[in-house]
């Protein structure tokens, strides 16, 4: 098994189910341009995506909650997803804990405690999942903000590729 599967979160929220494809993937890291926030590891990773983010409201998921908190910049968060059976992984015999383990002392995310000897601190610019969530508490309405931002994404790049 090889390669991974990255995308901004506007466009992984748009797809409830998992496609077939993506079964393999049982790592995850959640992301911006600069700073890698949370690493996880679940043998279906794009339900624990998933789960993050429903249980941000519910206050059950530090890193579910601060990507509400940031709404709607994160929607330009990144959120990749990568196979323990993949090559980058050979040197830790494909496990899957320690491949998680690999990923979180190679980037220092900032949401995971253990086995981060120096979490980085969230960035400046964002509001710590502490903060009140001012984005709306329907899924569907972050959806449908999620297809507007893509829409717009486009029609940039449309103007950008006339001139």
């Amino acid at each position: 098994m090889t390669g991974n599967i990255k995308l901004k979160l506007k466009q992984f929220i748009l797809l409830e189910e998992c496609p077939d494809g993506w079964k393999k993937f049982d790592l995850y890291v959640i992301r911006d341009e600069n700073s890698v926030f949370y690493v996880g590891q679940s043998y279906l990773a794009f339900h624990r995506v998933w789960d993050h983010i429903r249980n941000g409201y519910k206050w059950r998921s530090d890193v579910g909650r601060f990507i509400l908190c940031n709404w709607p910049k994160s929607m330009n968060y990144e959120i990749e997803l990568l196979s323990s059976g993949s090559q980058e992984f050979a040197v830790v015999d494909h496990d899957l804990l320690r491949a998680e383990e690999m990923l979180i002392k190679m980037y220092k995310p900032c949401f995971n405690v253990s086995l981060n000897d120096d979490p980085r601190p969230i960035p400046e610019i964002y509001l710590p999942p502490g903060s009140t969530i001012r984005c709306s508490r329907s899924l569907r309405r972050l959806q449908y903000q999620a297809e507007q931002a893509i829409k717009n994404d486009e029609r940039k790049k449309w103007i950008e590729d006339l001139q």
